[in-house]
């Protein structure tokens, strides 16, 4: 069974930055899609950024454009976040979800807390 791992979360002051990573237990057959969510108490999960495989698409939702920036690297098995001028608003858990050629992959999730 193939576990994803998140991890880079922490407390941050307004404006400073942070890098998650998710790494993957094992290469994953045929991926589709490789996404980041977030889920802030009381609301629901939303997309924040998301690479398609085919052709390399890269989705980096409104309310985080400018600021976050998605990437992988092939050889590990990580994916990355870069959270830059990281807003109180962007306190949350964090998640990384993997689509595979056979099935959906989700970590458990690593907090981001944004606060001076």
């Amino acid at each position: 069974q193939v576990q994803l791992v998140e991890s880079g979360g922490g407390l941050v002051q307004p404006g400073g930055s942070l890098r998650l990573s998710c790494v993957a237990s094992e290469s994953i057959y045929g991926i589709k899609s490789m996404g980041w969510y977030r889920q802030a108490p009381g609301k629901l999960r939303e997309l924040v950024a998301g690479i398609l495989s085919g052709g390399d698409i890269n989705y980096t939702a409104d309310f985080v454009k400018g600021r976050f920036t998605i990437s992988r690297d092939n050889a590990k098995n990580t994916w990355y976040l870069q959270m830059n001028r990281l807003e109180p608003e962007d306190t949350a858990v964090y998640y990384c979800n993997i689509v595979g050629f056979y099935m959906a992959y989700w970590g458990k999730g690593t907090l981001v807390t944004v606060s001076s």
